[in-house]
């Protein structure tokens, strides 16, 4: 029958494991393994920020004092709207927001700040089964010497990993933001279109009821009285449409919002995006490249020897060993791996070429449809003035005898039809403005997302 027996580490053997410990993070300091200087703070980039405390959860700041290109450049945005109820509308609607990206750009810092120390000794315990019987309990190290920049490339990864999700961040900002935007001009299209046949209903009922009286005085036949108080009807109907669209958007925004918004009229000046602002979707390019070329320089030091130092601290520095091994081992295939390796980081570079082209085709294309509907909106409102101007005369004339009553009304419909495009377009023209915002990342300020 075996005995266990509980093993202790005396006064002399803890100071051996003390100074085998200091030995190994002084070499692995010296090989060029290491992440620097050790730093028990968390107010740094990767702690977990309190939103009442702090505006924005972005940070630059990096550990060591590394700054983020990437996110300082998202820090630095201004939002293209002007002071005014489209301003107040992204406001409300950004008070509102559950934030799911940001739960992943915490998750992301929280990441990288575990990778920050990945360079210091990893200790473990063990327990042995000796030829006696006995239970020998001990505490394994193992400190990486030389690993060919497989934990420096750790920790660049885990810092693109951050600036991959502080963009995603900024996307869905301002997604959001462009989301409740278009809602809000939806419904502002349809009560101005609504507002212009609201004022073409009153000049309609008086030509309703002319055309009921000249029927019933037998001067006018009853079929002409049913053409007017059909296109009285449709109007009505237009009208109704229009504002039942109207108050299902604003039902639709206030969902989205923190505050009422259901006071909230008119259209904001909205700026063009600086010319210096890069695509969001290419800017998350970047830093997915950045986190792909690092993640492939991890996994290439896989396949190259690297010098380990490690043992059992109970035995002292007498128990400490130095390995020379490849961690992914070499075999036939390790050429092809390694290849593939390095086609992965081509690939990573070729994708920000490929997004900034689609980026640029978007943007392009919006801006030709942007100078095509501005080019449109003037026409419209000169046929709106034409209109009105054919509609004036034919009114004179209709007075003067000269016209019918039902010619007079189609001159009439077509002025309203006019009036009602010439109006639509202006919320197309600042629907496809916010979309290339949306675009350039610019409907938000940096410092609020």
């Amino acid at each position: 029958m075996s005995v266990c027996r509980t093993v202790t580490v005396s006064r002399q053997g803890g100071a051996r494991a003390l100074l085998s410990v200091m030995a190994i993070v002084g070499l692995s300091a010296c090989s060029g393994v290491g992440g620097g200087e050790i730093s028990s703070r968390s107010d740094n980039a990767f702690s977990v920020v309190d939103r009442g405390t702090q505006p924005s959860a972005l940070d630059a700041t990096m550990r060591e004092g590394r700054g983020s290109p990437a996110i300082d450049a998202l820090l630095n945005r201004r939002s293209v709207l002007a002071s005014g109820p489209m301003r107040d509308v992204a406001d409300s609607v950004m008070a509102a927001n559950t934030r799911a990206a940001e739960a992943d750009l915490r998750a992301a810092r929280l990441r990288a700040e575990a990778q920050a120390s990945n360079w210091l000794p990893a200790l473990g315990p063990s327990i042995t089964l000796d030829a006696m019987g006995a239970l020998v309990a001990g505490l394994m190290v193992s400190q990486a010497i030389f690993d060919n920049g497989q934990r420096a490339a750790e920790r660049a990864y885990a810092r693109a990993d951050i600036e991959v999700a502080a963009v995603a961040l900024a996307d869905d900002s301002n997604k959001r933001v462009l989301e409740a935007l278009e809602l809000y001009l939806n419904a502002e299209a349809a009560r101005s279109r609504a507002a212009v046949s609201a004022a073409g209903m009153q000049q309609m009922g008086h030509f309703a009821h002319v055309m009921t009286e000249r029927v019933n005085a037998g001067i006018s036949d009853r079929a002409d009285l049913q053409i007017v108080l059909q296109r009285q009807d449709q109007m009505r109907s237009d009208m109704a449409s229009d504002q039942e669209a109207a108050a299902s958007a604003m039902r639709e925004l206030q969902a989205m919002a923190a505050r009422p918004v259901e006071g909230i009229t008119g259209l904001s000046p909205i700026a063009a995006p600086s010319p210096t602002a890069t695509p969001l979707r290419v800017m998350r390019a970047q830093a997915e490249s950045e986190r792909a070329v690092a993640e492939a320089t991890a996994r290439r030091a896989g396949f190259l020897p690297g010098l380990t130092v490690g043992g059992n601290l109970a035995d002292g520095v007498d128990g400490l060993g130095v390995t020379l091994a490849a961690p992914n081992g070499i075999g036939l295939g390790t050429g092809a791996a390694l290849e593939a390796l390095r086609t992965e980081e081509a690939a990573a570079a070729a994708r920000i070429g490929q997004e900034r082209e689609a980026a640029d085709r978007a943007i392009a294309a919006m801006e030709g449809q942007l100078v095509s509907l501005r080019r449109q909106e003037a026409e419209a409102r000169q046929l709106a003035a034409d209109a009105a101007r054919n509609y004036a005369l034919f009114a004179e004339q209709q007075r003067a005898g000269q016209r019918s009553v039902p010619e007079t009304v189609g001159v009439f419909e077509t002025r309203i039809r006019a009036e009602r495009a010439a109006s639509d377009l202006r919320y197309s023209i600042a629907r496809l403005e916010l979309r290339i915002a949306a675009m350039m990342g610019t409907l938000v300020d940096g410092e609020r997302i």
